[in-house]
């Protein structure tokens, strides 16, 4: 037997296929209308955005009544017991608790002023309007809306209802001030012909689609309809395979592709987007980036006006591919956090220091401004950790000899440029010990609580290989508290009253760069 669901009454089913719904909080879109034997009455198939809602895939007894993108996606509803949302007036008019009739009421006319009438005053002059959530399916009165919505800059539609490009058009068609428009976790098809919508759109310059189960082909097929767009978010898509916005997007200066299951080697063909300044690719599965235009020390042609690139959360393993970012001509911010096959042995420093020596125009690295001394500290710190490496390469201190090998410039291009400008390191400032192997030794800490005024500072000896949760179970032992009831951070004569948390319970102190002298801090959680 089909499950039946909640909500207010909805439309006749037969204008129901294809349209969004919501039922008990959840939001799903009907795929089939009719009968399901040997049950009387019509039935809703729906595919849920939330596939946990759902029970099967569309099939019921062995027939098959739908399809779903996931096999337990789908469901049957009466169609009395779902709600197919409201019209933008009507959600304007809850949201803001205006009574329609007045507000469209003839304006009173008093001593030749003219007075506005019950709330609308406040209205008129909206220039930002979030309508998120409100289950928002069509246009209403577009008389209405050109009036009530007339000087609205910023419109949020995310999380509703809307079904079809055609409906959002019916919307921003009457809003000529329109710039940014935020349609994030809505269901659109497709137009056939959306450069006739592109009047809608025509001073659009702020776009989110996130979470719209779209590919880049459906976006390219959009494209048409946004003539002047600066700004596209698409998280949270189906968007793999990248290919080249001809013609298309040409004034696009930040794109968001961030959870989405790239093909990364198709990221080039976005590299002649002409104006693209900022790109995020976070969260994607990128494990490489190469631009093999121009060899180690070269500046490509790809990417020419990138100045922020986005990387968290991916697989990049190789500092090759760090490398490879220093050819990009504009390239000035750089964020690369949870990269950790990349960073497993180093202390955040160290690595924030390579990446630093090895990217010249770097000016902010994971938010942090990079600042001239800490800029000369990681090139003179780069030139000394690899020395040995240069001078057994073939490297010399004697310019007229100094030729290193193909291999060590093709993985340090950055080191020639460097000892041209600071020297060629001294024997005596070669690093022994290279900077993945963490050596262990003791540092002396000192162990604070500063919720207990009554409690004195306690002077520790602990090796630097030792955990953070085998540092909770030594101060268990010596506060008499559970160790999981204990929050670490540490603090030092060189971080200016900052704190650090400890909040990896595997990592040794030396991966925080815990030194001499510094405290630890030890807080109920």
């Amino acid at each position: 037997m089909p499950a039946a669901g909640g909500g207010a009454a909805g439309m006749p089913p037969a204008e129901a296929l294809g349209r969004r719904l919501c039922c008990e909080g959840e939001r799903g879109t009907v795929r089939y209308v009719g009968a399901v034997p040997p049950t009387a009455g019509l039935w809703l198939g729906v595919e849920w955005d939330n596939a946990e809602r759902g029970k099967h895939d569309g099939s019921h007894e062995g027939v098959q009544y739908f399809t779903c993108r996931h096999p337990s996606g789908g469901s049957f509803v009466r169609p009395q017991k779902a709600s197919f949302g409201v019209d933008l007036v009507s959600a304007m008019q809850d949201l803001y608790q205006f009574n329609v009739q007045e507000v469209f009421a003839q304006p009173a006319t008093i001593s030749s002023r003219t007075v506005e009438v019950s709330g609308f005053a406040r209205l008129d002059s909206l220039e930002v309007v979030s309508l998120r959530q409100r289950e928002v399916s069509s246009p209403g009165p577009r008389d209405q809306i050109q009036t009530l919505m007339h000087d609205v800059r910023s419109l949020d539609l995310s999380g509703n209802l809307l079904s079809s490009w055609q409906d959002v058009a019916g919307i921003t068609e009457n809003m000529e001030h329109l710039r940014e428009l935020l349609l994030s976790f809505n269901r659109l098809s497709l137009t056939s012909d959306p450069k006739s919508l592109s009047h809608a759109f025509s001073n659009l310059t702020v776009l989110s689609l996130a979470g719209c189960q779209l590919t880049w082909t459906q976006l390219l097929q959009c494209a048409p309809m946004w003539p002047r767009l600066e700004e596209l978010y698409v998280s949270e898509n189906d968007i793999t395979e990248l290919s080249r916005p001809l013609d298309l997007l040409q004034d696009l200066k930040v794109l968001d592709l961030s959870s989405n299951p790239l093909v990364q080697d198709s990221v080039l063909n976005l590299a002649h987007l002409p104006r693209l300044e900022n790109l995020n690719l976070s969260r994607t599965a990128l494990s490489d980036l190469q631009f093999h235009d121009v060899p180690p020390g070269g500046k490509t042609r790809m990417f020419t006006a990138l100045k922020v690139l986005i990387l968290n959360h991916n697989n990049i393993a190789q500092w090759s591919v760090v490398n490879e970012l220093d050819k990009l001509q504009s390239l000035v911010e750089l964020s690369c956090r949870h990269n950790n096959q990349l960073t497993n042995d180093l202390t955040p420093q160290t690595a924030n220091q390579l990446i630093t020596a090895k990217l010249a125009q770097l000016a902010i690295l994971n938010k942090s401004r990079v600042l001239q001394e800490d800029r000369r500290g990681a090139e003179l710190d780069y030139i000394k950790m690899f020395g040995e490496e240069w001078l057994k390469s073939g490297g010399h201190r004697d310019p007229a000899q100094n030729q290193p090998s193909a291999q060590f410039t093709s993985m340090h291009p950055r080191y020639l440029p460097l000892i041209q400008k600071y020297g060629a390191p001294e024997e005596g400032e070669l690093k022994k010990q290279a900077p993945f192997a963490l050596k262990n030794q003791l540092i002396s800490v000192t162990i604070v609580c500063p919720e207990e005024e009554g409690r004195m500072p306690t002077v520790k000896k602990l090796p630097d290989s030792m955990t953070v949760q085998k540092v909770k179970g030594l101060l268990s032992r010596m506060l008499k508290v559970p160790g999981a009831a204990i929050t670490l951070t540490y603090t030092g004569p060189k971080m200016n009253g900052s704190e650090v948390d400890l909040d990896n319970d595997l990592k040794p102190l030396q991966f925080y760069s815990i030194e001499d002298g510094d405290s630890l801090l030890v807080r109920r959680a």
